[in-house]
């Protein structure tokens, strides 16, 4: 059984194939903008003083 890869795909494989430069600007692009050191008691800080936001902001019954 076939396992099934879509065109993009092969065209990165191949693309990153014949540029194995690329792969290291990849890495340095996510670290840039995705691999962010966590605060954990920040974020416990953020979610606690969130105010609870109404269903409905016109409904004069709540």
């Amino acid at each position: 059984m076939a396992i099934y890869e879509s065109e993009h795909t092969q065209f990165m494989r191949e693309w990153l194939a014949k540029h194995p430069q690329e792969i290291e600007e990849q890495r340095k692009g996510r670290a840039l903008w995705w691999d962010k050191p966590q605060d954990v008691v920040a974020q416990a800080r953020l979610d606690q003083s969130k105010v609870p936001v109404k269903p409905y902001y016109y409904d004069i019954n709540h």
